[in-house]
């Protein structure tokens, strides 16, 4: 394939997804099985569409460009399914954590708890929540294999995207486990770097990046110029999340930035923390990190302590480092000069954000 229509800017590529988003969700309403409330439908629209960065999407459809793959509807609509596959990774993720926010609303098991409260309806309200929101997130992969299959492609192109878009599935669901036994495990800086290369890095950038170059029928080099490209940015754009977890701002981020000290999750930058803390601080650390409830005064005492250890800085050269080596491995990757540039460009929006 070669690339022939003008590359079009990335806002107008945001808009473009969430267009084909809402037409597929449209195109389900007249097929929601008549009796069952539509509660659950109503919720997911209004999830999916609502915000959102769409660097999945957006990864998936350079890697097409980068291929040499021409603009078109087919692949905006393949890239567009990755983010109903990321609204069911949120979901659940959410539920797992005991994330009561998600991008500056109740997340969707709230959501259906506050319902289940208001409504004054028997039994627990927490339970009726997480239930309901685990369907949600089921559906939310369904739906995310319909769409990436009625995209348009070819049946040999689809084929040759989806051996990728099923590796990225089975890598997310075992990098979430992973998360789960680091939780109970020596939260060491290795295994927080393990999990996040499992769970996170490569599903925001590798994998979205191969699955479109595998759509336009790329190579094995390019294959492997993409992950060399990908796997250190995602892992920056994790260890920036992880940031902004503790340190940004919420009416920015949409998330509180108590939940990860609450929760005590187990992420490098905790693990350098406990690593580098003398011996009042780790005593603080074990007080804090993980206590349920974890109060603003406590929060801003963890967050003082992860800056006099160093681990803050450690971790903004740890981004540094993996951004610089993802745009080097991207200068030697052959992909056409344009999607090269627009690459970069994402690069630094993943990393240098505060959202």
């Amino acid at each position: 394939m070669t690339a022939t229509a003008p590359l079009p800017d990335t806002a107008g590529l945001r808009s473009r997804f969430d267009a084909e988003l809402a037409n597929f969700l449209d195109r389900q309403d007249p097929d929601w099985p008549d009796g069952a409330p539509r509660g659950v439908f109503r919720t997911l629209h209004r999830f999916v569409l609502a915000g959102g960065k769409r660097l999945r999407p957006l990864f998936c459809y350079w890697g097409w460009r980068g291929a040499g793959g021409a603009d078109g509807t087919p692949i905006v609509v393949a890239a567009a399914a990755l983010e109903l596959f990321h609204a069911f990774a949120l979901i659940h993720d959410d539920i797992m954590d005991g994330s009561e926010r998600r991008r500056g609303e109740p997340s969707v098991h709230q959501l259906f708890a506050d319902l289940h409260a208001r409504s004054a309806w028997r039994g627990d309200a927490g339970s009726y929540g997480r239930n309901t929101a685990l369907l949600c997130g089921d559906l939310c992969a369904a739906w995310s294999d319909q769409m990436f299959h009625e995209c348009g492609l070819s049946t040999d192109e689809v084929h040759q995207g989806y051996r990728i878009f099923s590796l990225m599935r089975t890598e997310v669901i075992a990098g979430q486990y992973l998360d789960l036994v680091s939780g109970v495990g020596d939260g060491s800086v290795a295994s927080a770097l393990t999990v996040i290369r499992m769970k996170a890095a490569r599903y925001t950038v590798t994998r979205p990046l191969q699955i479109g170059a595998a759509l336009a029928g790329a190579g094995a080099d390019l294959m492997t110029a993409l992950a060399a490209f990908g796997d250190p940015l995602g892992d920056a754009f994790q260890l920036r999340d992880d940031v902004l977890g503790v340190f940004g701002d919420p009416a920015v981020t949409g998330k509180s930035i108590l939940d990860d000290l609450r929760e005590g999750k187990r992420t490098v930058m905790m693990a350098l923390a406990r690593d580098s803390a003398d011996r009042n601080q780790a005593l603080r650390i074990k007080t804090l990190f993980g206590n349920p409830g974890l109060d603003a005064d406590g929060a801003a005492e963890l967050r003082e302590i992860i800056v006099a250890t160093g681990a803050l800085d450690r971790i903004e050269q740890m981004i540094r480092v993996r951004t610089e080596a993802a745009l080097a491995a991207l200068e030697q990757a052959p992909v056409v000069p344009e999607a090269r540039e627009v690459l970069a460009a994402l690069a630094a929006e993943a990393v240098d954000r505060r959202l």
